[in-house]
C-alpha cells in the first residue's frame, strides 16, 4: 500500500478512486487506517465477501490474502485484474496508471 500511497495524487489526477480491502474486522482496520493515514478509501472485509465475488485467492502457507488490484470502471465493469501468485506480485504503478486514460 506504500506504492499506493506514494503516487495517490496521480491516480487522483486520473480522477481514480483506490478502495483498499482488507481481512481484519472493523476495529483492528480502522486502527490500522488511522496509524498509517493512507489518503484513500480502506474497507475491512472480514467475512470475505468481496474477495469471494472477485475470485482473490487465499493462500495459508503464503500468509493468507493474495494480492489482487482490479480497474472498475464507473458502470461497475470490470477493466483490469491481476491476481498476484505471491506477496510480492503486485504491478507497478506506472503499469496502472498506463491503463487508465488521462482525463
Amino acid at each position: 500500500m506504500a506504492q499506493l500511497r506514494r503516487d495517490y495524487q496521480c491516480f487522483a489526477g486520473r480522477n481514480t478512486e483506490i478502495i483498499v480491502l482488507g481481512p481484519e474486522g472493523a476495529d483492528s482496520f480502522r486502527k490500522y487506517w488511522k496509524k498509517e493515514g493512507f489518503p484513500f478509501i480502506g474497507l475491512p472485509d472480514p467475512e470475505h465477501s468481496v474477495l469471494k465475488l472477485y475470485g482473490q485467492e487465499v493462500k495459508l502457507l503464503k500468509l493468507g490474502r493474495m494480492p489482487a488490484q482490479m480497474l472498475i470502471d464507473k458502470e461497475g465493469s470490470l477493466r483490469y485484474v491481476h491476481y498476484g501468485n505471491t506477496m510480492a506480485d503486485i504491478p507497478s504503478n506506472d503499469d496502472i496508471l498506463k491503463l487508465i486514460q488521462n482525463p
